[in-house]
């Protein structure tokens, strides 16, 4: 029998505890105490853990508890919770239970009607939103995108016209690829932002349009990230590429939408596009006649039909 089932500390309960999601600094006095104090740990990563629970000399049991062992391991850890064991739970950086296993045992010990306590603390979604500078007054977090490709493509259409602040974890090999594809659903105007490595020494926050955002990712970038996006307003300025559509009557609308045309061209055309694919997907994604876009380009450049017809 392991130490837990030796001598539970009493009543057993579940102790969900916020770590650090970067330095290790931030941790809170009762989530140190709830690890001291614990029968056993049960951790997504012990080797990880391993490291927190050293550098505040805490010599604790632990067990692992991870997406890939949760249906085997859960109940086990539940049965030692009921023998009166209190069990702290750790994810390997912020609130166990938010895009990860957690959430299945925490389920499963309300449905067993096993005492839980939630200790705050850090949390990357909710730091990413303050730091972004977005509205914070209403947001919704997405965490993980599908990765099937359907279902991937029916959330980023079903979040196009979604008003709230949108919150997305996300690996930096997929982040490039994802602001792409947001940028084709949301608009390019749509604000946004990309916090990676949170809280660490190369913390980084990249602030600008969707557009922006993806020129600057074309290196492609390093370290866990988070983005938030602006969501869709509902008065039309989310509209087209991003922009208030014009009324009807604005002396400057066919000039803005010039504007906006030659902006996506030249978007296009720095990922790879020629001159005539960025032609066809910028009038596409702004709704134009193929002759309109040709006209409006030949606005911007400050040349007519007539004059193309000469040359």
């Amino acid at each position: 029998m392991n130490q837990a089932e030796e001598s539970p500390s009493g009543t057993g309960k579940l102790i969900v505890c916020a770590t650090p999601i970067g330095n290790l600094e931030d941790i809170t006095l009762r989530v140190l105490q709830a690890l001291k104090t614990a029968d056993l740990i049960a951790a997504e990563d012990t080797r990880h853990t391993r490291k927190l629970l050293s550098a505040y000399d805490i010599h604790v049991p632990l067990t692992s508890y991870h997406e890939h062992n949760r249906f085997g391991k859960g109940p086990e850890i539940l049965d030692k919770v009921a023998a009166g064991a209190a069990v702290a739970l750790v994810s390997d950086a912020g609130l166990p239970g938010i895009s990860d296993p957690g959430e299945d045992l925490v389920r499963q010990c309300v449905e067993r009607g096993l005492p839980v306590e939630v200790l705050p603390g850090p949390t990357a979604s909710l730091t990413a939103l303050v730091l972004s500078g977005l509205p914070t007054g209403r947001f919704v977090f997405e965490g993980f995108l599908p990765r099937q490709k359907k279902e991937y493509r029916e959330r980023i259409a079903a979040l196009a016209r979604e008003e709230r602040t949108l919150i997305i974890y996300e690996s930096p090999y997929r982040v490039r690829d994802t602001v792409k594809d947001f940028r084709d659903a949301f608009g390019g105007e749509r604000k946004a932002a990309l916090i990676r490595e949170l809280t660490k020494k190369y913390e980084e926050v990249r602030r600008g349009t969707l557009d922006e955002l993806a020129l600057s990712l074309q290196a492609g970038v390093r370290g866990e990230c988070t983005l938030v996006v602006a969501g869709y307003d509902e008065q039309g300025q989310m509209k087209g590429i991003g922009e208030t559509e014009p009324s009807e009557g604005d002396e400057e609308s066919e000039t803005e939408k010039a504007r906006r045309l030659t902006e996506r061209i030249r978007i296009l055309e720095t990922e790879g596009d020629d001159h005539k694919s960025a032609l066809k997907k910028a009038a596409q994604e702004l709704g134009l006649p193929r002759r309109e876009a040709y006209r409006l380009k030949l606005l911007h450049e400050g040349k007519s039909d007539s004059d193309e017809i000469e040359k």
